[in-house]
């Protein structure tokens, strides 16, 4: 190892550790910052705001006692209900908020800031269900919204019910202003069931079940939510009915707030978040949303045009809302770090919706609450497939237009994923091995060359003669019949294909809770062994576990790396460092990737290996030997370019140079 690879393991390392200070410390500053915040607005008397920053300060410190205390303190004057317990109790210390409470203004059933709406201010909150053989959804009177989803194909990863979300941990409503200028939120007002019907279950013909929040008895706005057999989605209309005098009489749209704690339902918690996002569809144009895999502690986004649906999304699943026109505007934010580690983020969106004045205004909504399953979120239009991230360009491509469909061709007759995987490896391999072997091929005859091109750097040591030094090495490969470019192309053609598995992996619903051999579940990290105590840096950039996958992923990365380089006669100590750093490299980086893709990794390593024990019984050293002293004799042939060269200088009147 020379003095340079020292150096730049040590830089390595240091990064890491300076990286982990600079976290620390950033953390810290926030929390302090926070908190100070808060204490001047306590003193001016600004008890929201304060609230706000104290929930800023747990972001920074997860269940620390002191802003625990303090915002309960604060819940309680603002009457905002809450899970949080004080900070002194035993069952603080062991705090796992189960449904966090968001914020809501306190109603007081005697005043008359709803206006024509105050009745509703008050009720009775008996849920109705309405189920297919899909979905179980749970319709709440209190804000006529659905107040939780039950996904019945799917479980968590400890086999309990799916539940997308239920309680307090969404909000789903609209805003608007009365004409006197008040504000009604409908999230928080009591709708009336027009049927005393409690649970409806879809067989076989559609069903509905409609709520109306009443300001008058003809003055009313209703919800209304159909739920067709064998549908992971549902209509939404909702009816303004004879608002005129009540809405304002230039009211032309109104505001849709949607909130969401997003639990975590996979084993990986890396990879869950990872693939946990919100996108949106620009209405007759492109699908975008926030970046994923964002550092920031909350991510916000304004869009300020027209939009034809907006997902909450995690790895597998996805709740959407869909309009048959369009929204018209809206403003979406994500918040990482949540005080309860059973909650990946928390969303935000506010969607602006056009309404036409009147005696009667409708919106047409579609509600989605499913899987983020190719094929089944085609068949319900609006690109809901793009939801699910294979990569841009010619990465998506191939992941859209061959891998799946190969995958879902052979899914038909195989029932173990695990073969499944290795038949598509085998095809794959088998498809490429022309590139293969010609890659092979050409770096194998530049190993056997290797003592000549080392005879010839003897020749030209000297700086000011590199260019005399490449010019004898060209002129020996092409003396050899070798094209130096011939290794690296053919890898460059595979390039998109390797970076095409990466994408389709992590985000296969088809692999989730799949067994094979030891992995219980290929969508997530196979983990052989695991222990709870936190390692400082270690734990953050490997975890607390080992996938034997992507232990045999690096041993068999090593070995294809071992035997490229002997074939290839590298002895450069730089070089062969690298050849062993990358893989533990990538066995960090992998440890908590799905067990699906590090098993394709080893699969495609070890078939690697087998090809290149074979390809190289067909390469003759002596052939590639006799073929150079052939060819001393001979002219080097002149390349097409440089015969298109020559023949332009000459009708230029200019002579050809000479060899």
């Amino acid at each position: 190892m020379d003095k340079n690879t020292i150096i730049g393991i040590i830089l390595i390392f240091t990064i890491f550790v300076g990286f982990s200070l600079f976290n620390s410390s950033r953390s810290k500053k926030g929390y302090n910052d926070a908190v100070e915040a808060a204490k001047t607005e306590i003193t001016k008397g600004n008890l929201e705001r304060a609230r706000t920053e104290y929930v800023n300060a747990l972001r920074f410190k997860p269940n620390d006692p002191v802003a625990l205390e303090e915002l309960r303190n604060l819940n309680d004057k603002l009457g905002i209900k809450s899970d949080i317990l004080p900070a002194d109790t035993a069952a603080a210390r062991k705090i796992q908020v189960q449904q966090p409470a968001l914020p809501q203004p306190s109603i007081n059933p005697d005043s008359s800031q709803y206006g024509p709406f105050a009745k509703a201010s008050v009720g009775e909150n008996d849920l109705i269900t309405l189920e297919n053989n899909k979905i179980e959804l749970k319709i709440s009177p209190k804000g006529g919204r659905v107040y939780s989803v039950r996904l019945k194909d799917y479980t968590t990863h400890d086999s309990l019910p799916l539940i997308l979300f239920s309680g307090d941990s969404t909000v789903f409503g609209f805003n608007f202003y009365t004409q006197d200028n008040r504000v009604v939120r409908t999230n928080n007002l009591y709708f009336k069931p027009v049927s005393d019907e409690k649970s409806y279950i879809v067989t076989d013909q559609p069903v509905s079940t409609t709520l109306r929040l009443y300001a008058a008895e003809d003055k009313y706005i209703e919800f209304k939510y159909t739920l067709a057999p064998d549908k992971y989605s549902l209509a939404f209309d909702v009816t303004f009915k004879n608002l005129v005098g009540i809405l304002p009489s230039n009211q032309t749209n109104i505001s849709l707030d949607w909130r969401m704690y997003l639990p975590k339902q996979e084993l990986g918690r890396t990879n869950e978040d990872n693939y946990t996002t919100i996108k949106y569809k620009y209405y007759q144009d492109e699908v975008v949303g926030l970046r994923l895999r964002s550092q920031k502690e909350t991510d916000t986004e304004d869009i300020t045009t027209k939009l034809s649906w907006l997902a909450f999304q995690d790895q597998f699943f996805s709740s959407v809302v869909i309009t048959d026109n369009f929204f018209q505007s809206g403003s979406v934010s994500s918040t990482k770090t949540l005080t309860s580690d059973k909650y990946l983020r928390y969303f935000t969106s506010e969607l602006i919706v056009p309404v036409i004045p009147g005696p009667e205004s409708k919106i047409n909504l579609k509600l989605y609450y499913g899987p983020n399953h190719i094929s089944t979120l085609r068949k319900e239009g609006m690109q809901l497939e793009k939801l699910v991230f294979l990569g841009k360009n010619i990465i998506g491509w191939i992941s859209r237009f061959i891998i799946i469909p190969v995958f879902n061709w052979l899914e038909k007759y195989i029932s173990s994923y695990g073969i499944i995987i290795l038949i598509l490896t085998i095809l794959i391999k088998i498809v490429l091995f022309p590139l293969t072997y010609k890659s092979y091929q050409s770096t194998a005859k530049m190993g056997i060359l290797k003592p000549m091109v080392d005879e010839i750097g003897k020749k030209y040591p000297k700086t000011e003669d590199a260019a005399k030094k490449q010019q004898a090495t060209m002129d020996l490969y092409k003396r050899a019949g070798i094209n130096p470019m011939g290794g690296c192309l053919p890898m460059l053609l595979q390039m998109p294909i390797l970076f095409a598995m990466f994408r389709f992996f992590p985000v296969s619903i088809e692999l989730r809770q799949e067994h094979f051999l030891w992995a219980t579940d290929l969508s997530t990290y196979d983990s052989i062994f695991s222990w709870k105590a936190t390692i400082p840096i270690l734990s953050n950039i490997y975890g607390n576990h080992v996938s034997l996958f992507t232990l045999l992923m690096t041993a068999s990365s090593l070995l294809t790396m071992k035997m490229s380089g002997s074939s290839q006669g590298t002895d450069q100590p730089g070089m062969k460092v690298m050849m062993w750093m990358m893989p533990i490299m990538f066995m960090f980086m992998f440890n908590k990737f799905s067990a699906g893709l590090t098993y394709y990794y080893f699969l495609a390593n070890m078939l690697t290996w087998v090809q290149n024990f074979v390809m190289k019984k067909f390469i003759d050293p002596e052939k590639v030997l006799a073929t150079l002293e052939a060819n001393k004799k001979k002219p080097i042939p002149k390349s097409k370019w440089q015969q298109r060269m020559e023949a332009a200088a000459k009708q230029r009147g200019i002579n050809a140079p000479k060899r």
